[in-house]
């Protein structure tokens, strides 16, 4: 032994080294708040009220996480707001003094036709004419149940219809921030929540960036900070800004500036240049924005090209990350020039609660099979670069949902990039018809409904003929009937724009519809042969290099990756190509010893 112990180890750390718990101050804004202030931050006399005008029973309430905290007493003031509320009367009965008729069995209520009697002419019931009461109505309605849509499916500026279905909600009130997209099946009532500002700061940082009286500026807040808009542009006028405007919520994504409507310091609202040559409005270039608030990355890309310059006004609530737009835009054009020589696109289902997501993947699909090119549909809920890397095969994502979620911000930790509708269509665009001018959109509300399958399919047929007449007047005028070019052959090679290299597998749909067009024509030339041997029937071995990957005989890109690149293909037995061998005797015996063979053979000991 290298020496004795003379003392016990130490088994324990230092006192020094301790971990102490640190008391963290708190100030104001972490204080808890009253219910008069939560009540008037989230407006519940007014939900209250629309709740009791629609009559509905089942609420949702669906709020975003850092809301969280506040929903238990939120759920508290709201069923004492709606308790409060007066109760409809009961339905009123017949009079007294009219004989009362006693409601029959005989006919069920299914068969009650609109003149209270068993229906026989319509096929309902048995026909006995007798007089039947309608069903009672209620004169206790069912109490009103409030629930918290706590974990929403997508992102949180949508409505959860998903979950609010999941408990049979009639109506969805909504907290916070929203992108106010059109829902498609339930009513929404949106609370924006009320937000403190400084305006003496807003005030000092608007002279600050705008000395001139005569600059044309336009007030713009984020909806949590709206009630503050006009009484700075009051102030802002009493001080001599002669030429401001202000902004007002309305339910219009795809407006010129999303969501918000002009108006002049009367309330009026001001006609705003849609970009046409007849509009005679408010050219929207000619005046700056002062933006209350961070404003969503995807409107900052929006407005970046539709208005002279933004300024933001940052709150106390916002974070410390500024973006610079123009830097944005470069990644965004970057990101879509990586996929103009992609050849399977996967579509990311970001949404299931915007009314025209569905007409909206169909166009997808539709851009990306004209294309040449293979779509993948996938729903996978909240998006993170895990699920999406499950997926090798796919060279890039386009993603559906509205005009603020369609953006994937963080994108970096992503394996494939991600684009939205709008940069989908700028990079299916041929590189002589892609024109970069600035203009940006996130949502599917910008994307072009499906065309007609007929009229395309005529029209595509007309253009075969059409080149089938020119392939065979060329043929004619020649004298070479071996003219076999494809449009495969003879379109112009494609190259990677990021590593210069030749791409070739750009367009895989579009290589196996010559290769089935080039067979159809060998078919048919054989056929119209009179001297062409008989076809026959045996069975011909292909060589499996020169076929694609196919499901229900329609070609399959992803199945073609999995057969050719993926390095494990799933369960299944390794003895596939095992060769045949001749029976033998195997071992035999107890356990301390095994003979193999027969007896005179050696032994094996255990």
């Amino acid at each position: 032994m290298a020496g004795e112990l003379n003392a016990a180890p130490v088994l324990s750390t230092p006192e020094d080294h301790l971990f102490e718990y640190a008391v963290v101050s708190t100030d104001d804004t972490t204080k808890a708040k009253t219910d008069d202030e939560l009540s008037d931050i989230y407006e519940i006399s007014r939900t209250a009220k629309e709740i009791g005008e629609g009559g509905w029973r089942r609420i949702g309430l669906q709020f975003p996480d850092h809301m969280l905290c506040d929903a238990p007493r939120v759920v508290q003031l709201l069923e004492k707001e709606l308790a409060s509320l007066p109760q409809a009367p009961p339905p009123t009965t017949a009079s007294t003094s009219e004989p009362q008729s006693t409601p029959t069995t005989a006919c069920s209520e299914s068969s009650i036709t609109k003149n209270g009697q068993c229906g026989q002419e319509k096929g309902t019931g048995c026909g006995c004419g007798k007089q039947v009461s309608p069903p009672a109505a209620d004169a206790h309605p069912k109490a009103r149940r409030v629930y918290v849509l706590a974990d929403t499916s997508y992102s949180a500026c949508c409505v959860d219809e998903i979950a609010a279905e999941h408990v049979n909600a009639d109506v969805v009130v909504h907290y916070g921030r929203s992108c106010l997209s059109p829902t498609s099946r339930l009513p929404v009532i949106y609370v924006f929540t009320k937000h403190t500002l400084d305006r003496h700061a807003a005030l000092a940082e608007f002279e600050k960036e705008y000395p001139d009286k005569e600059a044309k500026v336009v007030l713009m807040a984020d909806v949590t900070y709206q009630i503050h808009v006009q009484p700075l542009l009051s102030e802002l006028q009493s001080r001599g800004y002669a030429n401001l405007l202000a902004t007002e919520i309305v339910h219009n994504p795809m407006g010129r500036i999303p969501n918000r409507k002009v108006v002049d310091a009367q309330g009026k609202e001001v006609e705003i240049n849609e970009g046409s040559e007849k509009s005679t409005g408010l050219e929207l270039r000619d005046y700056s924005i002062f933006h209350i608030s961070q404003p969503p990355t995807a409107l900052l890309l929006a407005l970046n090209s539709r208005v002279k310059n933004l300024y933001i006004f940052q709150t106390a609530s916002d974070s410390s990350s500024m973006y610079s737009a123009q830097r944005l835009l470069g990644r965004r054009y970057a990101r879509l020039l990586s996929l103009t020589t992609a050849g399977i696109f996967g579509i990311l289902v970001n949404t299931l609660s915007v009314s025209n997501y569905l007409s909206s993947i169909d166009s997808i699909r539709k851009q990306i099979a004209a294309a040449g090119k293979k779509s993948y549909t996938m729903v996978v809920g909240k998006l993170n670069p895990a699920k999406l890397a499950n997926f090798a095969e796919i060279d890039g994502w386009v993603v559906v949902g509205c005009w603020e979620s369609s953006l994937i911000e963080d994108d970096a930790g992503f394996y494939k990039p991600v684009i939205t509708p709008f940069e989908l269509e700028l990079a299916l665009a041929s590189d002589d018809e892609r024109v970069w001018t600035g203009e940006w959109w996130g949502g599917i509300e910008a994307v072009k409904p499906p065309t007609d399958e007929k009229a395309e399919e005529k029209k595509s047929e007309d253009a075969e003929k059409n080149e089938t007449q020119e392939t065979a007047d060329n043929v004619q005028a020649t004298g070479d009937g071996d003219f076999d070019d494809s449009e495969e052959e003879s379109a112009p090679p494609e190259f990677d724009w990021r590593t210069g290299k030749l791409v070739s597998h750009s367009r895989p749909m579009r290589m196996a519809a010559s290769k089935s067009k080039s067979e159809k024509k060998e078919a048919g030339s054989s056929s119209d042969k009179p001297d062409a041997p008989p076809r026959t029937s045996a069975l011909t071995l292909r060589s499996k290099a020169q076929e694609l990957a196919s499901v229900n005989g329609v070609v399959s890109p992803g199945a073609e990756f999995l057969r050719t690149q993926r390095t494990w293909v799933g369960l299944g037995t390794d003895f596939d190509e095992e060769a045949s061998m001749t029976i033998e005797e195997g071992r035999g015996g107890v356990a301390r010893g095994y003979s193999v063979g027969g007896e005179g053979e050696k032994q094996l000991m255990s």
